[in-house]
């Protein structure tokens, strides 16, 4: 059974960040191909009208609907890029048209849930949607941000923020990074590991800088290899040794030890605790549970392992993760 079709509408006007605006479209193609039954998005661009919009880069792209048409509409997904002036000092001006920003309120109100991409937080905030919430931009407009929404919990660290069903997202790329969240809230996390491994990205740098992320599973070139993936992720919660997988692809350890190597640029051991490492990282984000049963659910067995693997990956504690990056529960 094909699940139903969501729709997204990404709101561009003049001067809009091209890379704001073209991004999360690259990643929600890919779902349709990736996904087991077939679902995907509908993204369509609104606009005050169907005239070319001129983006910040000079690239002109064209509305697939208005304003009016887009508010007639039941929305899934309403995504609010953003735009920059730069004065004669070089310094950075958040864009915050009012007319846009009306637009973007009217629209809310008909959307499941929000999210900006970079400066696109500063439209949300001054339509009032940030208000209560905690929320990330650009770095380099976050003090403007806080400044002027006080009523605002900035925090300009973060890749990208959940708080109730609106998202922020900080600097331009990472509107991919949050752009495959909301891939795994609705499809999951197979189909977002796997969308992101055809973009050669990380999965998924949820609310964290990259030096809290476990590095994409690198694409391998062999059914062998991927077969032997796929029962690992299977079974992280059991004892996996390198004679249990060479057992399993009917080769020696010796042999396997070479393929994994060659294919994923590791040794399975490393392999295999980077994968524990990114099922607890998501553990953490998403549920309340105790680091012991925490360890048991991963394959780490002890608690004092899955520390010991969180401080050589990461270079943090479970704990000191949990509460820097546990997403805001809807």
């Amino acid at each position: 059974m094909t699940s139903p079709e969501r729709s997204v509408v990404i709101v561009v006007f003049d001067g809009v960040d091209l890379l704001d605006v073209t991004g999360p479209p690259e990643v929600f193609s890919l779902v349709r191909r990736e996904s087991d039954d077939g679902g995907g998005y509908r993204v369509r661009l609104a606009a005050e009208n169907l005239a070319p919009v001129t983006t910040s880069a000079g690239v002109r792209i064209v509305p697939d609907i208005t304003f009016e048409e887009a508010a007639a509409m039941s929305i899934d997904t309403l995504l609010v890029p953003g735009s920059v002036e730069v004065d004669d000092e070089r310094r950075i001006h958040p864009v915050a048209d009012p007319d846009t920003v009306d637009r973007v309120a009217t629209l809310a109100g008909r959307s499941r849930r929000v999210a900006s991409v970079c400066v696109g937080a500063h439209l949300l905030a001054a339509a009032g949607l940030l208000d209560g919430k905690r929320a990330t931009t650009h770095w380099s407009t976050a003090p403007r941000l806080a400044a002027d929404h006080p009523e605002v919990e900035v925090d300009a660290e973060p890749i990208f923020i959940r708080d109730g069903n609106v998202w922020t997202g900080a600097g331009i790329s990472s509107c991919l990074d949050l752009s495959l969240a909301l891939v795994a809230e609705d499809f999951g996390e197979i189909v977002a590991l796997r969308v992101a491994r055809q973009l050669v990205m990380y999965l998924k740098r949820s609310g964290g800088q990259s030096q809290f992320s476990v590095p994409l599973e690198p694409v391998s070139t062999t059914r062998r290899i991927e077969d032997l993936r796929h029962h690992i992720m299977r079974h992280l919660d059991e004892r996996l040794t390198t004679a249990d997988l060479a057992a399993h692809a009917h080769v020696g350890e010796r042999q396997l030890a070479r393929i994994f190597k060659a294919e994923l640029g590791m040794t399975p051991a490393v392999y295999i605790e980077s994968a524990r490492v990114e099922r607890a990282r998501h553990q953490l984000e998403t549920t309340d549970v105790t680091l012991e049963r925490l360890a048991s659910l991963c394959g780490f067995g002890t608690t004092d392992t899955l520390v010991r693997a969180f401080r050589r990956t990461l270079n943090t504690t479970p704990t000191e993760y949990r509460l820097r990056f546990r997403a805001a529960r809807a």
